[in-house]
C-alpha cells in the first residue's frame, strides 16, 4: 500500500512538472482570470458580451440556445430578445450568420469555433489574450497580440478597452542575434471602461466560455467528490477488515 501511494505521488509530481515546462515554453506569462462557474450573474453577462462582440465571427456550434435558458436562469423571452440573433428557434445551435467563404476573404482564415477553446487553451490563455492587443500599423487591422502574434483577429473589444501601445526592448541571444522582447503595455486610451472594469468584462466572457466548454462541469465535480468520499469510507472498512482477518498471522 505504501509503495502504491508513493508511486502515485511521484506520478503526480512529474505530471505537474511537465505542465510547468509546457507553460514556460510558451514564453508568455498567463494571468489567471479568477472566474467561477457558480456565479450565474457573471455567466449571464458573459453570454451577453459574447453575443454582442464575438458571435458575429466565432460560432459555438456545440451549444444550443435552449441550454442558456436551462443553465443560466434566463427566460425564453429574454433569450429571444437579447441573445438569439443568429437563429429562429431556441433549439438551434449558436452558429454565426457569416458565410465561411466571406470570413476567409475578410480575415484570411475562417474564424475558429470557440466551443472547446476553454478546454484546449485554458481560461488563463483566453483572458491574457483578450488583454494583450496593441497597436501595430504593419498588421491589416492595425493591431497585434503578444500572446498570439500576427493573429488575423481585429480588436473587437477596443470600444471597451481602447487601444494600448506595447513597449519592446532589443535583446541579444546567446548566438548574437537581435530580437525584440516584450516589456509592458502603456495605459490604453479611447476606451469606455477603466482597466479594472474591462478586466471584469473579460472575466465574464471567460466564465461563459468555460461553461460552454463543459456545461456539466459543476455536476461532474460534485459527483466526483461523492465518489471519492464513498471510496474513502469503503477503503477504511476494507482496511480494518483486512487487519481483523490477518491479526493472528502478524
Amino acid at each position: 500500500m505504501k509503495r502504491i501511494i508513493a508511486n502515485l505521488v511521484v506520478g503526480l509530481f512529474f505530471a505537474g512538472a511537465s505542465l510547468g515546462v509546457n507553460a514556460a515554453s510558451s514564453g508568455v506569462h498567463l494571468e489567471e482570470p479568477g472566474n467561477t462557474l457558480v456565479n450565474t450573474a457573471s455567466l449571464q453577462r458573459g453570454a451577453k458580451y459574447f453575443v454582442n462582440y464575438c458571435l458575429g465571427c466565432h460560432s459555438l456550434k456545440y451549444v444550443r440556445y435552449q441550454s442558456l435558458i436551462e443553465d443560466l436562469g434566463i427566460t425564453e423571452e429574454q433569450l429571444m430578445s437579447n441573445l438569439m440573433f443568429t437563429a429562429e428557434k431556441p433549439t438551434q445551435m449558436m452558429n454565426v450568420a457569416m458565410d465561411d467563404t466571406d470570413a476567409e476573404r475578410w480575415f484570411g482564415v475562417t474564424p475558429p469555433d470557440l466551443s472547446l477553446t476553454a478546454r484546449s487553451r485554458g481560461t488563463a490563455w483566453i483572458y491574457t489574450y483578450l488583454r494583450s492587443f496593441y497597436l501595430d500599423d504593419s498588421r491589416p487591422f492595425g493591431v497585434n497580440n503578444t500572446v498570439l502574434p500576427n493573429a488575423s483577429m481585429p480588436h473587437v473589444l477596443a470600444p471597451l478597452q481602447g487601444y494600448q501601445q506595447a513597449v519592446f526592448e532589443d535583446v541579444v541571444d546567446d548566438e548574437g542575434n537581435h530580437h525584440e522582447q516584450f516589456v509592458r503595455f502603456e495605459a490604453p486610451v479611447g476606451g469606455e471602461l477603466e482597466p479594472e472594469e474591462y478586466d471584469d468584462v473579460l472575466r465574464d466572457i471567460v466564465n461563459f466560455l468555460e461553461y460552454v466548454a463543459e456545461p456539466v462541469k459543476l455536476e461532474r465535480q460534485a459527483v466526483g467528490m461523492a465518489v471519492l468520499a464513498f471510496l474513502l469510507v469503503f477503503f477504511l472498512f476494507a482496511y480494518f477488515l483486512k487487519r481483523e482477518y490477518w491479526k493472528d498471522i502478524h
